[in-house]
């Protein structure tokens, strides 16, 4: 069957309508979403030999869909979870072209029944408050960069904020004075604030002193003034961490990534006694089945659960090798 070509009006409408006019996605979410396509097409070109602009919905069905997402899986090595989230971005054209090209209802219908795959939820890792103190011990106030990097990891490990909300942080988005606190657009364009601690206070508003006080500047800037890459943060962050290893031993071995931070600030108000809904609310959740996680990954709390109860009166048994013959009909 020859290329129509209908596939590339629908791409750009989705694009250009739905996500920018309609929505008024965020450019990260654009940014995910033009990525996948470009994977999808670039592995459609590959594997049906046809330019992007000239492929058609005909042949973008559940079969080669389906195909696409094993590809991500065995060639690309992405995880499950990434796996979905492509899913995601995908459904979500299939979902605007059922409106716009309703002749293709079949096809679209059979792609939109692919199903996710279930994944694994790992417990969420976070440092603890010895931990805590070494990196922020670690970090060489004497120069620029390093209070920079001390101020922004205080503010990560206090107030939980995502990492691309603590990059778009600007001076006039700190708030002194009586109820001082931060205020951040985060997830879904939600606005919250969220308070800060005296010791926070006052590395924040000497910081700011230091940089001169302008509302419009970033909080935490480059060197040339522009919005800090989430791989500088990453790069600090991992430098603090092999600093403060030399006097902590229990960073030795881990893998610390900006968004333990983010766990870390959740689980320090979890073992302060702070109730979930109220953390949801400080970390900008949108639905307490996120916080939970929380909630799972505290073994303090499991331990205290457990001191409460009774264990079972029971006595090791006495070992008892099975017969030669036996064993060696386990063997085979």
């Amino acid at each position: 069957m020859k290329p129509s070509g209908d596939f590339s009006p629908l791409c750009q409408s989705f694009f250009s309508k739905r996500l920018i006019s309609q929505r008024q996605a965020s450019p990260h979410t654009i940014s995910a979403y033009a990525q996948t396509m470009r994977l999808l097409l670039t592995y459609a070109q590959k594997r049906l030999r046809t330019p992007p602009s000239m492929l058609s919905m005909a042949q973008l069905d559940a079969v080669f869909i389906a195909e696409f997402l094993d590809n991500l899986e065995s060639n690309r090595l992405n995880g499950v979870r990434s796996r979905n989230a492509r899913l995601a971005s995908l459904r979500s054209f299939y979902h605007y072209a059922a409106l716009e090209a309703p002749q293709h209802a079949s096809v679209i219908q059979r792609v939109l029944a692919i199903p996710y795959k279930r994944l694994t939820r790992r417990q969420v890792s976070y440092l603890t408050r010895p931990e805590i103190e070494a990196v922020l011990a670690s970090v060489d106030k004497s120069t620029w960069t390093g209070r920079r990097n001390h101020a922004l990891l205080l503010v990560a490990m206090q107030t939980g904020l995502r990492l691309s909300e603590i990059t778009g942080l600007r001076q006039g988005d700190v708030v002194f004075g009586s109820g001082a606190h931060v205020r951040c657009e985060g997830k879904g364009r939600k606005e919250r604030c969220t308070p800060l601690a005296k010791p926070t206070i006052a590395v924040l508003k000497a910081w700011i002193n230091e940089q001169g006080a302008d509302g419009s500047r970033f909080l935490f800037p480059s060197s040339n003034g522009g919005r800090l890459s989430a791989d500088a943060v990453q790069h600090a962050v991992a430098k603090q961490v092999t600093a403060a290893s030399r006097t902590c031993p229990s960073l030795a071995d881990r893998h610390v990534t900006p968004h333990m931070l983010r766990h870390t600030a959740a689980m320090e108000l979890f073992q302060a006694g702070v109730d979930r809904a109220l953390i949801a609310i400080w970390l900008g959740h949108e639905s307490l089945d996120t916080t939970q996680i929380y909630l799972d990954a505290n073994l303090q709390m499991k331990e205290a659960v457990l001191n409460k109860v009774n264990p079972a009166q029971s006595k090791p048994g006495r070992y008892r090798p099975d017969d030669k013959l036996l064993i060696f009909l386990k063997g085979l």
